[in-house]
């Protein structure tokens, strides 16, 4: 699933060549997660202002409302010059006169939500209950530490969930954890505000070095021009169950946390 960094990466690899278009056409395939809440009709004509991220969400600024695309577990974004015939999984396109937008999702768990303003119901119940953006200034120590207090379930899990901190997946959780010396079972609720604050820089630094290396392709995870990423291949613990730690040397550990795989080192994250 396209976490927090390839979706900031996505962003990235097209914002400035769609500020400021015009939309010429909008055209739906199959229906996606969610209904678009219009008729792609009526925003025709509208201007793009610009590309935002809220979470893994890219909001796509108008000036007359803002659509909210989400990639689902295996969608990706194109942007174009050129205006090629849909295929068989292209399910969104945004027609500027800049260039082409599209969704390719196989899967079909994606979104394009179309809401009047980020105050309006479809953004509100969307993007409503996320917690604290980790690349901003908003990610405050205070507030990380009393979030993970009132947390009772795995550290772990508890990163996963979104709503103390978004954009931690399963692949940037192991790693964040592994540099901040916990161990993922770890109670959130036992984590002390020293660990929390490791914790805390872990995870920008962790996040912050994956959007540098273009995020993680496992699969088939590309950006909007089409490059792959590539953080995984110096990840310190994900992916190299049996292998040694690229600290101490003692062989990595997996175990399986909510059906999802953790990477751990037993002897740099002893508890």
């Amino acid at each position: 699933m396209p976490e927090l960094p390839e979706v900031e990466v996505t962003r990235l690899s097209f914002v400035d060549r769609i500020a400021g278009a015009r939309v010429m056409a909008m055209r739906l395939g199959k229906p996606l997660r969610w209904p678009l809440g219009c008729a792609p009709q009526t925003l025709v004509g509208a201007t793009v202002q610009g590309v935002r991220r809220r979470g893994k969400y890219l909001l796509v600024d108008l000036d007359r409302g803002v659509l909210l695309l989400h990639l689902g577990m295996s969608g990706s974004l194109l942007f174009s010059l050129s205006t090629p015939a849909p295929g068989r999984h292209d399910h969104f396109d945004l027609l500027t006169d800049r260039g082409l937008l599209r969704l390719n999702d196989p899967r079909r768990f994606g979104a394009v939500v179309f809401a009047g303003s980020d105050d309006a119901p479809a953004a509100h119940k969307l993007l409503g209950r996320l917690g604290m953006e980790p690349l901003s200034a908003d990610f405050d120590a205070t507030a990380f530490h009393a979030g993970l207090k009132r947390r009772h379930a795995a550290i772990k899990q508890v990163l996963l969930a979104g709503d103390v901190v978004v954009g931690v997946g399963n692949i940037y959780a192991s790693e964040a954890l592994f540099l901040a010396g916990i161990r993922p079972t770890v109670r959130a609720s036992q984590i002390s505000r020293p660990r929390a604050d490791r914790l805390r820089e872990a995870i920008r630094e962790v996040l912050a070095r994956a959007v540098q290396k273009g995020g993680s392709t496992l699969r088939d995870f590309s950006n909007a021009e089409g490059a792959s990423g590539y953080f995984q291949l110096e990840a310190m613990v994900y992916g190299r169950s049996g292998e040694g730690c690229r600290l101490c040397g003692t062989a990595v550990k997996l175990m399986r946390q909510g059906q999802r795989a953790t990477y751990y080192c037993p002897q740099c994250q002893k508890r």
